[in-house]
């Protein structure tokens, strides 16, 4: 209507608004409470003047709407008290108390309040609530807000301690009616696990009317269901999904019993718009995807849907889903809102109003055992550091990215290309190959511990991060061609691979794959517990999505769940290798960094250290680190004796504290309670008093760190530890551990060598060691044993197969070119003997260099017989068939007697004899010259 004043353009436009929603608009004339459930009748007379709308519920007073112009929305807040004066007001012709909600509106902002909460806050709304939801406000006898504040206390059993702080800050949260709230929880602690928590009690106690799960991701989305469908409370057997209804959005349907949604916020963001969608749209993060549109189409209000559809909102991987376009999805609702992520930045913070109810980051994580640590190794080329040159004159292989299809082209001109261009614009497969080849060169160096009992090396599950789709093809037909392996050793899995989720879960929970190659499906959000290794051949900008991908290996699975997917694996899984093959982990920072920054600094300098006053970041963070790593490898009666010897704190306890004395978030708390506390105080006695707590804070951590402690800490049972470019080769500049390793393995040796020169008068196997080879007859089975345990006992550090690879690394240290034998692996502690055995001989130079006691017993053997037969003694064939028999029980037994032969493997061939028939009067001389010969 033309000429219309600013007050008129705002009524109609509230009017438009109101009729969306449902209410019947009258005016004071024409006024028909029977027409409708909710009628909003215009300038209704009260005893302080005209309302703009009270609103009408079933022919009962329950609100006013308070009417002003747009120019008035930078100030809307100051008409509160106008709103608030008629909501108190008396109304013409009725008796009526207080009415409880009160809108105040220009049309296109809006003020709601409702006075039935226990402090009335005003808050902003996308729109008016419909008549329907009033009604059933009115009936319950406490609003949402009021039943928050009588939460029951969380019940704690089978949640972790972080989980605990998270819902426990959280509740307090919705207790101070704060709108948004952000937990932050490192990635593999349980975020989801957290949120089904919380909000199965909204549902239980809170008597939430329905939430909705956010997610950017299909597969997100999916994982979510999965979650909700196997959790049960601690206060009840049944599952989630036998208590409430759960819908995953998959269409614009939603069922009018879900209780709670799980949808992508594209999903949310059509049916807001009215359009529709394709699942192949919830693939992958809307986010991250190069176009933005200039100008954001905004939602629109859809009455199916109206802003009080949610009472909650669990945004699930928040640092990235809530900008630009899909902020306005969050905006919509009249909802709490409730971040989760791992990696929030300032922007994060700032969108949930600094609200961060839960820190617990991925140092804390590893602390407390809930996540593992890494490790670096790296790979550089030359043509992944520097790129290369198409030269002019060659054919050069042109190929289509997607139907793969090649052509020739002659090059008409030198053309360099850039690291940058590198498999986007060209593709050096002799570049991947060089990668690959190393990294399968140097598997046995990064995992040491696995090789089967036949001597064959087991793979880990590694997760290999390619730049594209096509990349990753090539990439999975290197890896097959130089693993020599058929096609389920290494398979793809991003959403364009047929059937990802069937190979993910292979992945996940079978043998094979054993690599798996992805762009970006799970980069982020994905559950591969078994995963012990991520090798990057794609750089990662943004901080956060790097921090995501990291995660993907800081799951915990304990040792027989790890065998499961990967039989030969040793020991408990504590930490995991990246493997950068392309600057990743340079190329930006990152939060959370690998623990240990001194991994050279044998443990017992480190706390030798901190007991005589020590104080650095470096060294709380590298013992946090140790402690970490030996908590996963106690027994629950090794961890009590340290409790004992701690005051009382577990091994985790300590580790917090080790980090929460050079937390930043602890220290600035500690800044702002002193100048709280001491207002008026200068900078410099601030300063003093700041200084002086920092101090109190550190030395409370170290204070445990006392010589009893430090001795049992040092013995106790640790190890429990697209054109082709096909003319240019690559080649390796550099491959190895980014921090140098051959530090803590001289460190190794030298504490075993010393160790061995205290025992050696005291325990027979030293002596007769020592004393070779002179006492050689006396090595058997039961004196290797009682060294073994006696070295654990004493300093379980020193395990044979951690030794074994201290001394493996300092000789490849010293000549890279020499040939070492590795141990065939056995969890056998026979095995474990002829690892001792080995590192013994090593340590005391009986052997050059460190070789496995088999293959030392199979020269021996073969050199006694040399020497035997070219004399006048000449074996028969089953003479020669009972000598290799003793040579493979003195292997594995180290000794041999007569009465040995009334045992397998003897008595089942005649025994005693059998061997006599067969060697006369000289059987006890071969038995003598055996034990003599076989053990030298």
């Amino acid at each position: 209507m033309a000429n219309q004043n600013p007050e008129q353009i705002a009524r109609d436009n509230i009017d438009k608004q109101l009729t969306a929603c449902g209410w019947i608009i009258q005016g004071i004339k024409q006024v028909n409470l029977n027409a409708g459930l909710g009628i909003a009748v215009k300038e209704y007379i009260t005893d302080v003047g005209p309302v703009d709308y009270l609103l009408f519920v079933e022919g009962k007073p329950c609100g006013v709407i308070e009417a002003k112009r747009e120019e008035e929305g930078h100030r809307i807040n100051v008409h509160e008290n106008q709103g608030e004066e008629y909501a108190h007001a008396k109304l013409k012709h009725l008796k009526n108390d207080p009415l409880p909600f009160v809108y105040i509106s220009t049309g296109e902002v809006t003020r709601f309040t409702d006075f039935t909460d226990p402090k009335p806050r005003a808050r902003e709304l996308f729109c008016f609530h419909k008549p329907e939801t009033l009604r059933d406000w009115l009936k319950t006898n406490k609003s949402l807000r009021t039943r928050l504040h009588y939460l029951p206390k969380l019940q704690i059993d089978g949640l972790r301690e972080c989980q605990v702080n998270a819902i426990t800050k959280l509740d307090n949260s919705f207790k101070e009616n704060r709108p948004r709230a952000l937990i932050q929880m490192a990635t593999g602690s349980g975020k989801t696990f957290t949120a089904i928590t919380f909000i199965y009690r909204l549902l239980k106690f809170a008597k939430a009317k329905r939430v909705l799960f956010l997610v950017d991701t299909k597969n997100l989305g999916e994982q979510a269901e999965q979650e909700f469908m196997s959790f049960v409370p601690n206060d009840d057997n049944r599952k989630f999904t036998e208590l409430y209804n759960v819908q995953r959005l998959k269409s614009s349907y939603i069922a009018s019993d879900s209780q709670v949604c799980i949808s992508t916020i594209q999903r949310l963001y059509s049916i807001l718009k009215g359009t529709e969608l394709d699942e192949k749209a919830e693939e992958e993060n809307p986010n991250e995807k190069k176009y933005q549109p200039k100008e954001i189409p905004p939602v629109e209000y859809d009455p199916k849907m109206p802003i009080e559809f949610f009472d909650f909102i669990v945004i699930d991987e928040c640092h990235r889903s809530i900008y630009n376009l899909w902020k306005q999805v969050l905006e919509y609702y009249d909802a709490f809102e409730i971040g989760l992520t791992a990696t929030p930045d300032k922007r994060t913070v700032g969108y949930f109003d600094q609200n961060l109810v839960s820190e617990y980051s991925h140092e804390m994580a590893v602390a407390d055992g809930v996540n593992v640590g890494f490790e670096v190794f790296i790979i550089d080329t030359k043509i992944t550091q520097q790129g290369g040159t198409l030269w002019q004159g060659e054919y050069i292989e042109h190929r289509e990215k997607l139907s793969r299809r090649k052509r020739l082209e002659l090059q008409d001109e030198d053309e360099a290309y850039s690291k940058q261009q590198l498999d986007k614009d060209v593709v050096n497969p002799n570049q991947i190959r060089t990668i690959i080849k190393t990294f399968k060169d140097h598997l046995p160096e990064i995992f040491p511990d696995r090789y089967d009992k036949n001597g064959v090396f087991e793979v880990p599950k590694t997760l290999i991060f390619a730049k594209t789709d096509s990349h990753a093809n090539d990439i999975i037909d290197i890896v097959r061609q130089e693993f020599a392996e058929e096609n389920k050793f290494c398979k793809k899995i991003t959403y364009n691979s047929d059937d990802p989720k069937s190979t993910l879960a292979q992945f996940r929970n079978d043998y094979h794959p054993r690599i798996a190659v992805t762009v970006d499906m799970i980069a982020t959000g994905t559950d591969v517990k078994p995963l012990e290794c991520l090798l990057f051949m794609r750089d990662v900008k943004s901080r956060n999505y790097f921090e995501q991908m990291k995660g993907r290996g800081t799951r915990t699975i304990g040792l027989d769940d790890l065998r499961k997917v990967t039989p030969t694996a040793k020991l408990t899984k504590d930490h995991f290798v990246i493997v950068d093959a392309i600057g990743v982990t340079k190329s930006l920072k990152t939060d959370s960094r690998p623990l240990e920054k001194k991994p050279g600094v044998p443990l017992k300098d480190l706390l030798q250290a901190v007991a005589v006053g020590a104080r650095e970041e470096e060294l709380f963070t590298t013992l946090a680190g140790r402690l970490t790593r030996l908590d996963k490898q106690l027994t629950d009666k090794e961890r009590k004796q340290f409790s004992e010897k701690a005051n009382g704190k577990t091994v985790a306890q300590v580790a917090k504290e080790l980090l929460n004395a050079f937390n930043p978030d602890v220290l600035e708390e500690i800044e702002t309670k002193v100048k709280a506390e001491n207002t008026g105080a200068s900078p410099a006695a601030i300063e003093t008093i700041v200084k002086a707590q920092t101090e109190k804070l550190q030395n409370e951590a170290a204070k445990v760190f006392t010589g009893d402690l430090n001795e049992y800490i040092e013995n106790v049972r640790k190890a429990h530890e697209q054109r082709i470019d096909l003319a240019n080769p690559d080649e390796v500049i550099r491959a190895g551990w980014d921090k140098d390793h051959a530090s803590a393995n001289l460190a190794l040796v030298q504490d075993f060598m010393l160790w061995m020169e205290q025992h050696k008068d005291e325990l027979l196997a030293l002596q007769i060691f020592y004393n070779l080879p002179y006492r050689k007859r006396e090595l058997s089975f039961p004196v290797i044993k009682e060294l073994y345990e006696r070295l654990l006992t004493d300093n379980p550090r020193l395990h044979p197969f951690k030794l074994w690879d201290a001394f493996a690394g300092l000789e490849d240290k010293e000549d890279e070119g020499k040939l070492v034998h590795r141990l065939p692996r056995s969890a056998s502690p026979k095995k474990e003997l002829m690892a001792l055995v080995a590192v013994v001989r090593k340590a005391l130079k009986i052997d050059e260099y460190l070789v496995a006691f088999e293959t030392v017993v199979d020269r021996n053997f073969q050199e006694w017989v040399f020497k035997k037969q070219a004399g006048a003694t000449k074996f028969t064939e089953e003479q020669m068939q009972w000598l290799r028999l003793i040579k493979e029980y003195m292997t594995n037994s180290f000794h041999i007697e007569r009465e040995d032969f009334d045992y397998n493997p003897f008595n089942a061939m005649g025994g005693l004899g059998k061997m006599w028939q067969l060697f006369c009067e000289q059987t006890d001389e071969i038995i003598n010259e055996l034990n003599d010969a076989l053990a030298a």
